[in-house]
């Protein structure tokens, strides 16, 4: 287990647990099945599409790179944006610079939303990044998720429709499964079907609740 930074102990009634791993690992996986649980589940991907789509000053800085057909009826075209930036590495630069601090103003916007009606329970922050983001420091644990390189290519070719080139793409532009595993205070690894990754998940957290109350 990692020595990292975590928050310190604040009588909020929150466990807060970050999920990290790369593209195709099971992070969906396991935050559904601790949600199943009770468990409030905030997912980073889903708050950038609501910046991205609902903040103004993000849609003009977006349209005056990319021009206005960058957003359709339905929203930003993200497959268009995503292969100029993983072209590109100063346009990921500034798109990073514009979405990510918006995104962590939101999460700290919805863990205080929990602490004000009441909720003691467990939370989990499901965010690819966040790492980068120094995120770490504001949950009580860190669970990584991890699976084979192929299973997690086949996954995103079925479910998202990537390339395997692209598949890697995205995974080059995050940490490697290595410094995600040393920051990581429980590594899951998604081998053996997701029953048994629901399972493990769900006993990582009850350990991981014991040893905190036990500090």
């Amino acid at each position: 287990m990692t020595s990292g930074p975590r928050r310190p102990p604040a009588g909020d009634g929150l466990f807060i647990v970050g999920l990290v791993g790369l593209p195709g690992s099971g992070k969906t996986t396991v935050a559904r099945a601790l949600a199943q649980d009770g468990a409030r589940v905030l997912e980073a991907d889903a708050i950038g599409h609501q910046v991205t789509d609902g903040d103004p000053a993000v849609r003009a800085a977006l349209i005056a790179e990319y021009g206005a057909e960058v957003y359709r009826a339905d929203g930003l075209d993200r497959a268009r944006v995503a292969a100029a930036v993983f072209r590109d590495p100063a346009a990921r630069a500034r798109l990073n610079r514009l979405v990510h601090p918006r995104i962590v103003e939101r999460l700290h916007e919805g863990l205080e939303a929990l602490r004000r009606t009441g909720f003691a329970g467990l939370v989990v922050v499901d965010a690819a990044l966040l790492l980068d983001w120094g995120f770490e420091r504001e949950c009580d644990a860190v669970i990584a998720v991890d699976a084979p390189l192929e299973a997690r290519i086949e996954r995103l070719r079925e479910q998202r429709g990537w390339s395997r080139d692209e598949a890697e793409r995205r995974a080059a532009a995050q940490r490697s499964t290595d410094a995600l595993r040393a920051a990581a205070d429980v590594t899951l690894d998604n081998d053996a079907g997701p029953a048994d990754l629901e399972r493990r998940a769900r006993e990582s957290v009850r350990r991981l609740r014991e040893a905190a109350t036990t500090h």
